[in-house]
């Protein structure tokens, strides 16, 4: 059941207690942390009450229906332009669409992506905020998935390869400068890595592909290069986010826990 303003403020006051509760212990500040709304399957009154409770950043698993929701820019209560995070796998059909409405796209796993992503940026323009119209060229920002729980059922590079394809990466996207952008991919910033925690229903079984997800990450920042913005980490939900910030997690992903239970009765057609 979909929940209603009041009902999402106090979760969201809830939640806040255990984000800032896990900072603490990881000796972390609150603001090191951001809290993605997944909004997947929630209607647009819902985004609607997200934004007058202070929600700056949306997240969404279908192309199509982050278009119905998020093509025409809104902005947060403090006049911020919201941003849309495309957070599922995306079709090589629909990463077009998805580089159009993304701020941020979260699950790219291939060479192919990567190549694709560029040439449609390229092709693209810079947005004008205040318009929400485009006019010059686009920078999307990007993660890579890593199966780092190693789960048949998830998508993302595999736990034994992701190093070796960044490794190729890097090689592919030649020379940078001091910002990261690349002489082979100059609409393109490559963010950080982003996981799906353990479907055990035990939030500690997590922590090992946390932990590697964050040794990934630190090791390739480290060299700079075309990762000299690669400082996040996608990781943790509802069940696992205490221990994905520990880890060092600097974006969580809830959904249910702000939004209710979702209406999966509602058609979506949008097979990514």
């Amino acid at each position: 059941m979909e929940f209603s303003r009041e009902q999402m403020a106090e979760s969201l006051a809830n939640l806040e207690k255990r984000i800032e509760a896990a900072c603490a212990k990881a000796g972390r500040t609150r603001e090191s942390v951001k809290l993605i709304w997944v909004s997947k399957f929630h209607p647009m009154e819902a985004v609607e009450n997200a934004l007058a409770l202070g929600a700056k950043d949306f997240g969404e698993n279908r192309v199509q229906e982050a278009e119905s929701k998020f093509s025409k820019r809104l902005f947060a209560v403090d006049g911020t332009p919201v941003q849309c995070h495309v957070i599922g796998p995306v079709q090589s059909n629909k990463l077009k669409k998805a580089a159009i409405v993304a701020d941020c796209i979260h699950s790219i796993a291939s060479m192919e992506a990567v190549e694709k992503l560029e040439k449609v940026c390229a092709a693209m323009a810079g947005e004008d905020t205040a318009t929400g119209n485009f006019a010059g060229g686009k920078t999307l920002d990007i993660l890579f998935q890593v199966n780092a729980g190693e789960e048949e059922t998830k998508s993302g590079l595999d736990v034994h390869e992701a190093e070796s394809f960044l490794e190729e990466l890097a090689t592919i996207a030649g020379s940078c400068d001091a910002d990261g952008k690349s002489e082979k991919f100059p609409h393109l910033c490559f963010r950080g890595l982003m996981t799906i925690g353990k479907n055990t229903g035990v939030a500690e079984d997590s922590r090992e592909c946390f932990a590697f997800l964050r040794k990934l990450r630190d090791k390739f920042l480290a060299r700079g290069g075309v990762f000299a913005k690669f400082d996040q980490l996608s990781m943790g939900m509802t069940l696992d986010l205490e221990v994905a910030i520990e880890e060092g997690s600097t974006m969580i992903r809830v959904g249910t826990a702000l939004f209710g239970e979702r209406d999966y009765s509602k058609p979506v057609n949008d097979p990514v």
